[in-house]
């Protein structure tokens, strides 16, 4: 296979660009489903006379059907697109970058999605569906616990799963309190969310995600909560962000001399309420209820799913010390990572 396509990039690099293209409009309509001709064509950045051209085509082979309300993927269209995605790893060189990051990073698994979602947001969707795959994969046999963090790209996972009898029995939690930024991307929501989709149970912590001592004091003694912390520990599978460092710091409001400090320290990552250098080196810690990084430990299964170039550093710092045995990622953030020097 790899033979082939070296000799098809050589001698017919026209075929191999066509077929990329046609791979992307397939992969987005499916994203996107409906979705009219004009949306497409905007958000492939592509003129809409080509774009044209390229779903009649597609409608001919019987992989797009046209309806009222805009393009959807038929059976046959989603039949191919997963049997194309093999393939397109190989033509994108996206196989090479998960071999080179699982050196790099030291990490167990890694998933490499086609495209930035810095310059394309429809690519959180991409990281949402493998992340929902991988997810699937490394499943118990019964008794699932599932902790969810927030943020964009867990919400994208949450917005990506669909009913499944393999999740129906699995109880989602949140793996810490709410960071008071928007609902749909607190761990509460994202874990009711997740939860309906996969028609399984939830439990939710409603406590902040940013404490002061007394408060912390306070709250940990509770009943309601040493109940859900005790599910939360028991989890056996963890899905998780991962933040830059002084962007979550800005979210969470932090004190100007806490900024200071992390600035002085070169703080690049955050996760879990924990702030980490370039090395992975742990330099601050908010004060917060749910999992700790100690805890991690007994987890069979720790997830992260961070995407974007602008990712990169701190998907990077984060990785070098981190808990987690499987990255899902984009190029963007695959490509600051690896071409860094």
């Amino acid at each position: 296979m790899n033979m082939l396509l070296d000799l098809q990039k050589k001698l017919l690099p026209d075929l191999v660009e066509v077929l990329g293209m046609r791979y992307r409009i397939l992969r987005y309509i499916r994203l996107m489903q409906p979705i009219g001709r004009r949306t497409l064509a905007v958000n492939l950045e592509m003129s809409e006379r080509v774009l044209r051209g390229e779903v009649t085509f597609l409608k001919e082979q019987g992989l797009v059907t046209f309806q009222s309300t805009g393009m959807l993927l038929t059976e046959e269209g989603h039949l191919l697109l997963s049997q194309l995605e093999a393939v397109m790893k190989e033509v994108f060189d996206t196989r090479t970058m998960e071999e080179d990051l699982q050196v790099k990073l030291g990490v167990k698994e890694v998933h490499v999605v086609p495209g930035d979602s810095d310059k394309f947001p429809w690519v959180q969707k991409e990281l949402g569906r493998a992340a929902v795959g991988v997810m699937k994969r490394r499943l118990k046999a019964a008794d699932n616990i599932i902790a969810v963090t927030g943020g964009t790209s867990i919400a994208s996972v949450a917005e990506m799963l669909v009913p499944d009898s393999d999740l129906k029995e699995s109880v989602f939690v949140p793996a810490r309190g709410g960071l008071g930024e928007q609902v749909e991307n607190q761990a509460n929501t994202i874990c009711a969310t997740m939860a309906r989709k996969a028609m399984g149970s939830y439990r939710l912590l409603h406590v902040p995600d940013q404490l002061s001592k007394e408060a912390y004091d306070s709250l940990i003694s509770e009943p309601s909560v040493q109940s859900i912390l005790k599910l939360i520990h028991s989890a056996t599978m963890v899905i998780h962000g991962i933040g830059e460092a002084h962007t979550m710091a800005e979210r969470r409001s932090t004190p100007v001399s806490v900024m200071k400090h992390l600035k002085e320290n070169n703080a690049m990552a955050e996760a879990f309420g924990y702030y980490f250098d370039e090395d992975g080196t742990i330099v601050h810690k908010v004060l917060t209820i749910g999992l700790q990084l100690e805890d991690m430990k007994n987890i069979p299964s720790i997830i992260a799913v961070a995407g974007g170039s602008s990712k990169g550093k701190a998907i990077e710092a984060y990785m070098k010390k981190g808990p987690s045995q499987v990255l899902i990622t984009d190029e963007g953030a695959a490509n600051a990572i690896l071409n860094e020097l």
